[in-house]
């Protein structure tokens, strides 16, 4: 039974805190954008969202993507899986909100959708009017994300999100990072924007083919954002995100206090696939517990019995003895 998230009167909020940051658990702050300027005139009408958020753009292309009225949305792969089933093109944010306006009097439209577009970057000037403090030892990375109605299937990032619904209505379906398992996730190299998703068609699930999504069902969590809303969901949580509406826009910020000297998780999961997945499992049960102690365990005090100067890798990681690691690895890939 998916359970709806936990919701919390975010109009009486000035900022999102540390603490919930902190929250191991999604949250719904019902309101908590309702002031911006830009979520007043959605509230007023499509036309009218449009037109302000076309003062803050610049020429500069994004990256559009669309798909035929007969997929109805959904931003998936092909039939036999061996490639995406939208199209994708650039254009100026400008034209492709015009575009958006002309598309409400269709009775059928293309979906058209636009993601992840840093804010400060094609919308300057977009913050200064419409922004929420958070008390994020990092500046969050502020993103748009427009397009009329769309699906984008169950996947997970890595930073924490503050979701924001400016325009429209988001029903996002989460699931805690314990649930992969469940999701029949894809491919981990061609994907739909960078990540691996669930293969199951959550309005229609197939439970012959994917039997153990019950499962995941039962840990899942519904939002169900209108405008001036906005969904707190910690980093590495699975979510689909449909849009119901014919024009939507989210502001999004994402959050996420780790050194840019440390790439991305997903670089280490392919090394291990490559070097450790398809070894003997007595192997393989001997590198589950080397993982678990160099990498998963509490790092305090465990290498004191080593001088500092000669620990190497194993001391915390900066940005020299991480460069260092990055060159041993690439000596070692290019053999």
């Amino acid at each position: 039974m998916v359970a709806k998230v936990k919701e919390i009167d975010g109009t009486r909020l000035g900022s999102i805190s540390k603490d919930i940051l902190d929250s191991q658990s999604p949250i719904v702050f019902k309101g908590l954008i309702s002031h911006w300027p830009l979520v007043q005139r959605a509230k007023e009408s499509n036309e009218q969202a449009i037109e302000y958020l076309k003062h803050f753009c610049i020429e500069k292309p994004v990256v559009v993507y669309s798909t035929p009225p007969e997929l109805k949305g959904k931003f998936f792969y092909t039939e036999d899986g061996t490639d995406l089933n939208f199209n994708s093109t650039k254009a100026p944010l400008s034209y492709v909100l015009q575009e958006l306006a002309r598309l409400q009097d269709v009775e059928q439209p293309p979906s058209v959708y636009v993601g992840s577009t840093t804010v400060d970057v094609y919308l300057p000037g977009l913050s200064a009017e419409n922004n929420i403090l958070i008390e994020s030892p990092a500046p969050p990375l502020v993103s748009l994300w427009v397009g009329n109605g769309t699906t984008v299937a169950a996947h997970f990032d890595a930073p924490a999100n503050l979701a924001c619904c400016a325009a429209g209505r988001r029903t996002f379906t989460v699931f805690p990072p314990d649930q992969v398992a469940n999701l029949y996730v894809g491919p981990l190299d061609k994907t739909p924007s960078g990540q691996a998703i669930s293969m199951v068609d959550f309005d229609n699930p197939d439970f012959s083919k994917f039997p153990k999504f019950k499962e995941a069902l039962e840990r899942a969590f519904v939002a169900e954002l209108e405008a001036g809303d906005a969904l707190f969901l910690p980093g590495m949580w699975w979510h689909q995100v449909k849009a119901s509406s014919s024009f939507n826009v989210l502001i999004n910020y994402w959050m996420r206090d780790v050194p840019r000297f440390m790439g991305p998780g997903i670089e280490a999961l392919k090394h291990a696939i490559l070097n450790i997945r398809d070894l003997p499992p007595s192997e393989k049960k001997a590198w589950r517990e080397l993982f678990e102690f160099y990498v998963f365990s509490d790092q305090e005090n465990k290498f004191d019995h080593i001088p500092p100067p000669a620990r190497g890798c194993l001391a915390p990681l900066n940005e020299d003895n991480a460069r260092q690691i990055r060159a041993w690895l690439l000596n070692r890939l290019n053999r």
